[in-house]
């Protein structure tokens, strides 16, 4: 039996549940409410008007404010709004906030994805890969308390993926009134994570997911994935020399310590949250090996210091464009607050082996490296062990239409997401020693054609035949232009995953 097959039959013995009120929760009343008030307003509001500017149409539907428009030079419409959210899709009547999102309009015609980064939003019109191939719209959104989508006061245990992926369906429900061609969704990272998410609870919602660089961390407790991969990744010469240069960075601590703190002082850096500069110090020197597998390929070990013979200033140098002189700064941290709570309350953070340090560390590894120590003291975490486990054994069991793209030398695609039986037209692939910026056109050229023609099929741009046509005639797909730069700009901030 499909999974389609399953949820219509699920759905056939809910509907008569649903009428008399029995499983209804305040976020599908509201869901509801909202169909019904769009239907009665068809023919006299703007947004229902075909023919009405795009600016007017989004500025008429409830909840949606325009904050901005952009130029762009490519003939897109660009608009900067903001929707209006519960604080807690359960119990709306605890309050709303203002969440951040955008449009990048291209035509009514056209398909259009759904973006998030997992992070804030980007405010400069950009298109992603799957964007890109579709030549469709793209509409999206700020994930929920990074600045400024924050309630205030914070309640932070509304922070999680289940408000999260409402927040998508609530936003992606209202602009399907204008947009009525077929939906896709995409994210990197964390954003490839919480597109998942997003299809986890709503799984009609799109048509396809193409999820980038997603980390599957099902086990907080089981970190012997990445001590494997950091034990395999590269050549052994790499490896070595990039462990010899992070155990330097700890023998000469005493002087690249004090220009640490001297640089973070001048910054006008603070360490509340890690609790002091030494702390902040060894957590920079343990990540450095970590972010030149995410950021970095293989080639660039040339380029990584020699311990026995580097200069305090070319070590120095290393350090910071690895790690950041400043990154673990309190300054630096408030950016990422939401991530680190999600890390420290369901999406887990990774460890490995770094015994080969063990004698020059001052704190204990797995306390100073957890998510919670990059958390302020003040908020409050609980981790939950069975978000993860829900989502992994949703993809297993009933995951439709999702593409996994991972780069084959990524710490973060160490603990992947896998199909399993009951996962219907999906599809993991990797780019052989790719970093954390894989993606489609990426891959080796057969599997990108192939990856490529599911997503125009999933897009509605015609049969599997027609999209693998489709995918072979690269004339007929936007190349990557000035429209795209900003996007790929984000996709390579350095940031915690």
């Amino acid at each position: 039996m499909t999974t389609t097959v399953r949820r219509l039959l699920v759905s056939a013995l809910l509907i008569p549940l649903l009428a008399f009120g029995g499983l209804a929760s305040p976020a599908l009343a509201a869901d509801a409410q909202g169909a019904r008030g769009a239907g009665s307003a068809h023919g006299r509001s703007p947004a229902d008007d075909p023919n009405a500017d795009i600016k007017d149409r989004l500025a008429a539907i409830p909840g949606v404010t325009i904050t901005e428009e952009k130029p762009t030079t490519t003939g897109h419409r660009y608009f900067i709004a903001t929707y209006t959210q519960p604080i807690d899709h359960f119990r709306p009547w605890l309050g709303t906030f203002q969440q951040r999102f955008s449009v990048l309009h291209r035509g009514y015609d056209r398909p259009t994805v759904f973006y998030t980064n997992g992070y804030t939003l980007g405010t400069n019109p950009s298109r992603t890969e799957p964007t890109r191939l579709v030549d469709g719209n793209q509409v999206s959104i700020e994930y929920r308390y990074f600045t400024p989508s924050r309630p205030e006061p914070a309640d932070w245990s509304k922070a999680g993926i289940r408000q999260g992926a409402a927040d998508s369906h609530r936003l992606v429900t209202a602009l399907k009134r204008i947009y009525d061609q077929e939906w896709l969704s995409t994210g990197a990272s964390k954003g490839g994570m919480s597109s998942t998410y997003y299809r986890r609870f709503y799984p009609d919602d799109v048509a396809g997911t193409i999820a980038y660089v997603a980390p599957n961390n099902t086990d907080v407790n089981d970190y012997a994935a990445y001590t494997q991969f950091f034990s395999t990744v590269g050549t052994p010469e790499c490896r070595s020399r990039l462990n010899a240069a992070q155990r330097e960075l700890l023998v000469r601590r005493d002087r690249l310590e004090a220009r640490y703190v001297a640089d973070n002082k001048a910054a006008g850096s603070t360490f509340g949250t890690l609790g002091t500069p030494d702390r902040a110090y060894e957590a920079g020197v343990l990540d450095v090996v970590w972010a030149f597998w995410q950021y970095s390929l293989e080639a660039d070990c040339a380029k990584v210091p020699v311990a026995a013979t580097a200069t305090d200033d070319e070590l120095y140098a290393w350090f910071d464009a690895q790690s950041g002189i400043t990154g673990n700064s309190d300054q630096s941290l408030a950016k990422y607050t939401a991530y680190y709570y999600q890390a420290a309350t369901e999406l887990g953070a990774p460890f490995f082996d770094v015994s080969y340090l063990k004698d020059l560390l001052h704190y204990d590894y797995k306390e100073l490296y957890s998510a919670r120590s990059y958390v302020p003291k003040e908020i409050p975490t609980a981790f939950n062990p069975y978000a993860m486990t829900d989502v992994d054994r949703w993809v297993k069991r009933e995951g439709e239409r999702i593409i996994y793209v991972y780069g084959g030398n990524d710490p973060w695609g160490a603990k992947p997401f896998r199909l399993g039986r009951g996962s219907e037209d999906s599809y993991v692939y990797t780019v052989p020693g790719g970093n954390h910026g894989s993606n489609i056109g990426k891959l080796q050229a057969a599997q990108a054609a192939e990856a490529t023609a599911k997503v125009l099929e999933w897009a509605g741009l015609g049969d599997q035949d027609k999209a693998r046509s489709l995918a072979k005639s690269p004339q007929l797909i936007p190349d990557f232009g000035p429209l795209d730069v900003e996007g790929q700009r984000l996709e390579q901030e350095r940031r915690p995953l």
